[in-house]
């Protein structure tokens, strides 16, 4: 009897420790904080994944989850309408982004040590974006859209990089009398037909153009008449199918020498390097003028970092940005993104796009025309229209009328 009521007695005992370890668990699991990062770019699913293992690591009492869902800027806006703001939201310094900040959905940034770790230009470019002062995100990298090129076919048809326009045409012409492709064009996919206007119109017109417009000071059919024939004349060094090539089909085709230049982003290049990881890729500045000196290449936003107002661990959150922030991460980041680093100091050593370096190093960068389009003016599908028909009277006239019919419903 004594044996059985010292057995319970023991037993009791290691009952009653279990639940007080159970409960310090439970403890323990309740206070730790949980944040979700969301962010739109599948690309980068893999590399941010990594950063917030680490961080995860280092922080014991912070844990961040990544979201990165299909069409992932249509989720946002649909979890904004049900007040279901995620805590970190990454994405690219667009329309999307402008009409969230101005919403005030964002934490003002502006106070805290995270803007003095970035360029400042990148900093103006969301002031630009969005028409308002307070910073509503942290740039954190960028991209550039310029004209992509085999090196190896250069070298054997001896040609040199293009500095003009006319440089760049005559290179052009000179490609498609030996019988090869000047420019695989890729306009199945209605973005794709926007990255020669992403270059020309800024160089040519300027962004300020944008927020003239947006005060209705000047028009599309005023300012773009240029933008528009230069479009139209690049089509002439495309290949039979422009229409009937997406993106994928253009990276492979690329990476496997159909085409000596490819109008593209840097975004690009890891995509290319999958189907072909010999091959050696060169970037410029697409030469929208005869100017050299004039010329500037299109960077824009590619993440940037934003916390929700409306989120109760603002600390942590800005916390989670500095780590991302720190050189190491960032440099990390763009090397496995092939990406610009919007850190100060951080550089981008990738051979394929060395030639770029000195436009970053000098200041000679400017913002994608589209980053300042209203998303509803459905700018992808215009241009891909005017490219089939050319009628440019047509064109010009349509981006006013959708422009301002966007304007009058704001």
């Amino acid at each position: 009897m004594w044996k059985w009521g010292k057995r319970l007695s023991v037993l009791a005992a290691i009952l009653l420790l279990s639940v007080f370890i159970s409960a310090c668990n439970r403890d323990d699991a309740s206070s730790k904080v949980k944040m979700e990062f969301f962010q739109n770019k599948p690309e980068a699913k893999g590399s941010f994944d990594k950063l917030i293992a680490q961080f995860n690591q280092e922080h014991p009492d912070i844990e961040v989850t990544q979201v990165n869902p299909p069409e992932a800027e249509t989720v946002l806006l649909t979890r904004v309408v049900k007040n279901d703001v995620p805590d970190i939201v990454g994405l690219g310094a667009t329309d999307t982004y402008s009409i969230l900040a101005q919403s005030g959905i964002f934490t003002d940034l502006a106070n805290t040590k995270l803007p003095s770790t970035v360029d400042p230009i990148y900093l103006q470019m969301l002031k630009d974006v969005t028409g308002i002062d307070p910073v509503y995100g942290i740039p954190y990298a960028a991209n550039a859209n310029g004209v992509m090129y085999n090196k190896t076919l250069f070298r054997e048809m001896g040609l040199s990089v293009p500095k003009t326009w006319d440089e760049l045409i005559a290179t052009a012409q000179k490609i498609k009398a030996a019988g090869k492709i000047p420019f695989y064009f890729t306009y199945k996919d209605d973005w794709q037909t926007n990255l020669p206007f992403n270059a020309l119109g800024p160089n040519l017109v300027g962004i300020d153009f944008f927020l003239q417009r947006r005060e209705n000071k000047v028009t599309f059919q005023d300012k773009y008449r240029e933008v528009a024939q230069k479009q139209l004349e690049l089509l002439k060094y495309g290949h039979g199918d422009n229409f009937g090539k997406n993106y994928a089909d253009g990276n492979r085709a690329f990476a496997n020498g159909q085409g000596l230049m490819y109008i593209q982003g840097t975004w690009a290049i890891s995509e290319i390097r999958k189907a072909n990881p010999k091959v050696e890729l060169g970037f410029f500045p697409l030469p929208t003028g005869n100017d050299e000196q004039a010329v500037k290449l299109v960077s824009g936003i590619d993440t940037l970092l934003a916390v929700s107002e409306s989120t109760p661990h603002k600390k942590e959150a800005e916390e989670f940005i500095a780590f991302l922030l720190k050189p190491e991460n960032s440099k990390q980041y763009i090397t496995e993104q092939t990406l610009f680093s919007a850190v100060k100091g951080v550089t981008q050593d990738d051979p394929s796009v060395a030639e770029l370096l000195p436009y970053f190093k000098a200041g000679r960068v400017i913002d994608f025309a589209d980053h300042y389009i209203p998303k509803a003016v459905q700018l992808n599908s215009i241009v891909q229209a005017f490219l089939q028909n050319g009628d440019i009277n047509a064109y010009l006239a349509k981006l006013d009328r959708e422009w301002d019919k966007v304007a009058n419903r704001r």
